[in-house]
Protein backbone atom coordinates (compact mmCIF):
# COMPACT_ATOMS: atom_id res chain seq x y z
CA UNK A 1 0.00 0.00 0.00
CA UNK A 2 1.32 3.48 -1.12
CA UNK A 3 0.31 6.87 0.49
CA UNK A 4 -0.20 9.60 -2.50
CA UNK A 5 1.56 12.92 -1.18
CA UNK A 6 -0.77 14.40 -2.82
CA UNK A 7 -3.64 12.66 -0.31
CA UNK A 8 -0.95 13.88 2.41
CA UNK A 9 -0.57 16.80 1.71
CA UNK A 10 -3.99 17.98 1.74
CA UNK A 11 -4.59 15.98 5.45
CA UNK A 12 -1.28 18.64 6.69
CA UNK A 13 -3.03 21.42 5.09
CA UNK A 14 -6.08 20.85 6.98
CA UNK A 15 -4.36 20.49 9.98
CA UNK A 16 -2.46 23.44 9.55
CA UNK A 17 -5.26 26.15 8.32
CA UNK A 18 -8.34 24.17 10.92
CA UNK A 19 -10.95 23.77 7.97
CA UNK A 20 -11.31 21.99 4.84
CA UNK A 21 -12.84 25.38 3.48
CA UNK A 22 -8.97 27.09 4.53
CA UNK A 23 -7.53 24.35 3.00
CA UNK A 24 -9.01 24.76 -0.04
CA UNK A 25 -8.24 28.44 -0.56
CA UNK A 26 -4.32 27.35 0.56
CA UNK A 27 -4.34 24.78 -2.38
CA UNK A 28 -6.31 26.21 -4.25
CA UNK A 29 -8.83 23.95 -4.70
CA UNK A 30 -13.09 23.27 -4.08
CA UNK A 31 -14.03 22.12 -0.50
CA UNK A 32 -15.68 19.58 -1.95
CA UNK A 33 -12.17 18.43 -3.41
CA UNK A 34 -10.45 18.82 -0.06
CA UNK A 35 -13.12 16.30 1.37
CA UNK A 36 -13.34 14.02 -1.35
CA UNK A 37 -9.03 13.39 -0.85
CA UNK A 38 -9.40 12.94 2.99
CA UNK A 39 -12.53 10.40 2.57
CA UNK A 40 -10.34 8.85 0.15
CA UNK A 41 -7.41 8.45 1.52
CA UNK A 42 -9.12 7.74 4.94
CA UNK A 43 -10.93 4.46 2.81
CA UNK A 44 -7.53 3.23 1.39
CA UNK A 45 -5.94 3.07 4.77
CA UNK A 46 -9.16 2.13 6.96
CA UNK A 47 -8.74 4.70 9.73
CA UNK A 48 -9.94 8.06 10.27
CA UNK A 49 -7.58 10.58 9.93
CA UNK A 50 -9.30 13.89 10.80
CA UNK A 51 -11.95 14.99 13.41
CA UNK A 52 -13.93 17.24 11.75
CA UNK A 53 -14.40 19.52 14.79
CA UNK A 54 -13.61 23.67 14.46
CA UNK A 55 -10.81 23.83 14.41
CA UNK A 56 -10.25 20.18 12.93
CA UNK A 57 -8.14 17.79 14.99
CA UNK A 58 -6.07 14.83 14.13
CA UNK A 59 -6.62 11.25 15.16
CA UNK A 60 -3.24 9.02 15.93
CA UNK A 61 -3.39 8.09 12.26
CA UNK A 62 -3.95 11.22 10.79
CA UNK A 63 -0.85 12.65 12.87
CA UNK A 64 1.63 9.87 10.80
CA UNK A 65 0.13 10.66 7.41
CA UNK A 66 1.21 14.62 8.30
CA UNK A 67 4.38 13.18 9.71
CA UNK A 68 5.04 11.87 6.22
CA UNK A 69 3.31 14.83 4.16
CA UNK A 70 6.09 17.23 5.80
CA UNK A 71 9.00 15.41 5.53
CA UNK A 72 8.31 14.68 1.63
CA UNK A 73 7.73 18.65 1.16
CA UNK A 74 11.16 19.08 2.84
CA UNK A 75 13.10 16.79 0.86
CA UNK A 76 11.50 17.62 -2.10
CA UNK A 77 12.59 21.42 -1.66
CA UNK A 78 16.19 19.67 -0.69
CA UNK A 79 16.22 17.95 -4.24
CA UNK A 80 14.54 21.22 -6.00
CA UNK A 81 17.50 22.99 -4.55
CA UNK A 82 19.91 20.31 -5.32
CA UNK A 83 19.19 20.50 -8.78
CA UNK A 84 19.48 24.55 -8.80
CA UNK A 85 15.33 25.10 -8.80
CA UNK A 86 15.31 27.11 -6.05
CA UNK A 87 16.91 30.19 -7.59
CA UNK A 88 15.60 33.19 -9.00
CA UNK A 89 12.26 35.05 -8.93
CA UNK A 90 9.66 32.27 -9.28
CA UNK A 91 11.67 30.42 -6.33
CA UNK A 92 9.61 27.27 -4.66
CA UNK A 93 9.41 28.35 -1.06
CA UNK A 94 8.52 25.87 1.76
CA UNK A 95 6.96 26.13 5.12
CA UNK A 96 8.87 24.91 8.25
CA UNK A 97 6.73 25.18 11.58
CA UNK A 98 9.12 24.92 14.69
CA UNK A 99 7.89 25.05 18.61
CA UNK A 100 9.49 27.06 21.12
CA UNK A 101 8.98 28.63 24.30
CA UNK A 102 7.98 32.03 25.04
CA UNK A 103 11.02 33.54 26.98
CA UNK A 104 13.36 31.98 23.48
CA UNK A 105 11.13 33.65 21.21
CA UNK A 106 11.16 36.65 23.17
CA UNK A 107 14.75 37.28 23.77
CA UNK A 108 17.22 35.12 21.23
CA UNK A 109 15.25 32.76 18.96
CA UNK A 110 13.96 35.19 16.35
CA UNK A 111 17.41 36.55 15.23
CA UNK A 112 18.85 33.01 13.74
CA UNK A 113 15.75 32.73 11.80
CA UNK A 114 15.90 36.40 10.17
CA UNK A 115 19.07 35.53 8.59
CA UNK A 116 18.02 32.27 7.41
CA UNK A 117 15.03 33.85 5.35
CA UNK A 118 17.33 35.91 4.12
CA UNK A 119 19.56 33.52 2.49
CA UNK A 120 16.53 30.86 2.19
CA UNK A 121 12.76 31.17 0.35
CA UNK A 122 11.36 29.92 3.86
CA UNK A 123 8.17 30.00 5.83
CA UNK A 124 8.27 29.93 9.23
CA UNK A 125 5.35 28.63 10.87
CA UNK A 126 6.22 28.94 14.86
CA UNK A 127 3.98 27.64 17.08
CA UNK A 128 4.47 28.71 21.03
CA UNK A 129 4.38 26.64 24.02
CA UNK A 130 5.98 25.98 27.51
CA UNK A 131 9.37 24.34 27.05
CA UNK A 132 8.25 21.49 29.16
CA UNK A 133 5.24 20.94 26.41
CA UNK A 134 6.87 21.52 22.90
CA UNK A 135 8.00 17.91 22.77
CA UNK A 136 4.37 16.42 22.27
CA UNK A 137 4.33 18.70 18.65
CA UNK A 138 6.89 16.79 17.38
CA UNK A 139 5.37 13.33 18.42
CA UNK A 140 2.14 14.62 16.59
CA UNK A 141 3.95 16.22 13.41
CA UNK A 142 3.17 19.28 14.30
CA UNK A 143 6.61 20.83 13.78
CA UNK A 144 9.60 19.70 12.08
CA UNK A 145 11.84 20.62 15.33
CA UNK A 146 11.21 22.52 18.55
CA UNK A 147 13.53 24.36 21.76
CA UNK A 148 12.49 22.08 24.55
CA UNK A 149 13.52 20.95 27.58
CA UNK A 150 13.30 17.40 27.30
CA UNK A 151 17.04 15.64 27.09
CA UNK A 152 15.57 12.42 25.91
CA UNK A 153 14.58 12.71 22.25
CA UNK A 154 10.96 11.94 21.01
CA UNK A 155 10.83 8.93 18.87
CA UNK A 156 12.53 9.46 15.47
CA UNK A 157 14.07 12.75 16.29
CA UNK A 158 17.79 13.78 17.36
CA UNK A 159 18.90 16.23 20.00
CA UNK A 160 21.37 18.31 21.14
CA UNK A 161 22.15 20.73 23.90
CA UNK A 162 21.20 24.35 23.70
CA UNK A 163 22.47 25.79 26.97
CA UNK A 164 20.26 27.35 29.85
CA UNK A 165 18.16 30.25 30.47
CA UNK A 166 19.07 31.67 33.83
CA UNK A 167 15.71 32.97 36.09
CA UNK A 168 16.17 35.22 39.43
CA UNK A 169 13.06 36.30 41.00
CA UNK A 170 12.65 40.26 41.19
CA UNK A 171 10.14 42.92 41.88
CA UNK A 172 9.52 46.83 41.03
CA UNK A 173 11.60 48.73 43.86
CA UNK A 174 7.84 50.19 44.70
CA UNK A 175 6.41 46.72 45.25
CA UNK A 176 9.84 45.52 47.08
CA UNK A 177 9.21 48.46 49.43
CA UNK A 178 5.27 47.61 50.01
CA UNK A 179 5.44 43.90 50.58
CA UNK A 180 8.71 43.61 51.43
CA UNK A 181 9.51 46.10 53.68
CA UNK A 182 11.03 43.94 56.94
CA UNK A 183 12.87 41.40 54.50
CA UNK A 184 11.78 38.70 51.55
CA UNK A 185 10.45 35.88 54.82
CA UNK A 186 7.89 33.12 54.80
CA UNK A 187 5.23 35.63 55.68
CA UNK A 188 5.93 38.49 53.51
CA UNK A 189 6.02 35.99 50.42
CA UNK A 190 2.39 34.03 51.27
CA UNK A 191 0.90 37.81 51.44
CA UNK A 192 2.76 39.28 48.16
CA UNK A 193 1.16 38.51 44.74
CA UNK A 194 3.55 37.28 42.03
CA UNK A 195 3.04 36.90 38.33
CA UNK A 196 2.60 33.46 36.64
CA UNK A 197 2.97 33.22 32.66
CA UNK A 198 -0.04 30.92 32.52
CA UNK A 199 -1.66 27.83 34.73
CA UNK A 200 1.45 25.43 33.53
CA UNK A 201 3.94 27.54 34.40
CA UNK A 202 5.44 25.88 37.59
CA UNK A 203 8.89 28.61 37.81
CA UNK A 204 7.23 30.80 40.75
CA UNK A 205 6.07 27.99 42.46
CA UNK A 206 9.75 26.37 42.35
CA UNK A 207 11.02 29.19 43.77
CA UNK A 208 8.67 29.34 46.17
CA UNK A 209 9.41 26.00 48.01
CA UNK A 210 12.87 26.44 47.68
CA UNK A 211 11.77 29.22 49.95
CA UNK A 212 9.39 27.06 52.59
CA UNK A 213 6.35 28.14 50.71
CA UNK A 214 3.71 27.09 49.47
CA UNK A 215 2.11 28.77 45.79
CA UNK A 216 -1.21 27.72 47.17
CA UNK A 217 -3.26 30.10 48.37
CA UNK A 218 -1.00 33.25 47.41
CA UNK A 219 -2.23 36.03 45.24
CA UNK A 220 -1.18 35.92 41.59
CA UNK A 221 -1.54 37.77 38.44
CA UNK A 222 -1.61 35.46 34.93
CA UNK A 223 0.22 37.15 31.88
CA UNK A 224 0.40 34.67 29.40
CA UNK A 225 2.89 36.73 26.76
CA UNK A 226 6.76 36.88 27.33
CA UNK A 227 7.09 40.94 27.32
CA UNK A 228 3.88 41.55 28.73
CA UNK A 229 4.83 39.61 31.68
CA UNK A 230 8.51 41.24 32.04
CA UNK A 231 6.50 44.64 31.83
CA UNK A 232 4.18 43.75 34.17
CA UNK A 233 6.88 42.43 36.79
CA UNK A 234 8.41 45.86 36.23
CA UNK A 235 5.46 47.73 36.73
CA UNK A 236 4.60 46.45 40.31
CA UNK A 237 1.61 43.85 39.30
CA UNK A 238 3.69 41.33 41.40
CA UNK A 239 7.12 39.82 42.02
CA UNK A 240 7.98 37.44 39.12
CA UNK A 241 11.12 34.78 37.80
CA UNK A 242 12.50 36.65 34.96
CA UNK A 243 15.06 35.50 32.52
CA UNK A 244 18.75 37.34 33.27
CA UNK A 245 18.36 38.24 29.39
CA UNK A 246 14.63 40.30 30.31
CA UNK A 247 16.08 42.17 33.55
CA UNK A 248 15.26 45.40 33.20
CA UNK A 249 18.17 48.14 35.06
CA UNK A 250 16.45 49.06 38.91
CA UNK A 251 14.57 46.20 39.79
CA UNK A 252 15.02 44.50 43.07
CA UNK A 253 16.47 41.15 43.87
CA UNK A 254 14.48 38.75 46.18
CA UNK A 255 17.43 37.06 46.67
CA UNK A 256 17.50 33.15 47.09
CA UNK A 257 18.40 30.37 44.31
CA UNK A 258 18.50 31.37 40.53
CA UNK A 259 15.87 28.55 38.40
CA UNK A 260 18.26 27.56 35.57
CA UNK A 261 16.39 25.85 32.70
CA UNK A 262 18.35 23.49 29.73
CA UNK A 263 17.01 23.73 26.87
CA UNK A 264 17.81 21.23 24.20
CA UNK A 265 17.14 21.29 19.94
CA UNK A 266 14.97 18.74 18.97
CA UNK A 267 14.52 17.89 15.17
CA UNK A 268 13.12 14.66 13.12
CA UNK A 269 15.89 12.36 12.43
CA UNK A 270 15.88 12.76 8.61
CA UNK A 271 18.82 13.90 6.42
CA UNK A 272 17.95 17.25 5.02
CA UNK A 273 20.38 20.32 4.32
CA UNK A 274 18.30 22.83 5.13
CA UNK A 275 16.62 21.41 8.73
CA UNK A 276 20.24 20.89 9.37
CA UNK A 277 20.94 24.32 7.97
CA UNK A 278 18.72 25.72 10.42
CA UNK A 279 19.69 23.73 13.37
CA UNK A 280 23.40 25.04 13.09
CA UNK A 281 21.61 28.68 12.89
CA UNK A 282 19.80 28.27 16.06
CA UNK A 283 22.63 26.11 17.72
CA UNK A 284 25.39 29.40 16.75
CA UNK A 285 22.74 31.94 18.28
CA UNK A 286 22.30 29.57 21.72
CA UNK A 287 26.27 29.49 21.84
CA UNK A 288 26.42 33.14 21.85
CA UNK A 289 23.47 34.10 23.77
CA UNK A 290 22.80 30.99 26.06
CA UNK A 291 24.96 29.99 29.40
CA UNK A 292 26.82 27.28 28.32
Amino acid sequence: MKIDPELAATVAAVADEGTLDAASRRLRITPSAVSQRLKALEQQLGRILVVRTKPATLTEAGEAVVRLARQIALLEYDALAGVGIDDGAGARRTSIPLAVNADSMATWFLAPLARLSARHDIDFDLHRDDQNFTARLLESGTVMAAVTSEENPVAGCSVAPLGMIEYRAVAAPAFAERWFADGVDRAALADAPFVDFDRRDTLQHEWLRAQGVSHQGVPRQYVPASHDYALAVRLGLGWGMLPRLQEAPGLVSLGGPSLRVKLYWQQWNLRSDLLDTIAAEVADEARRVLQA
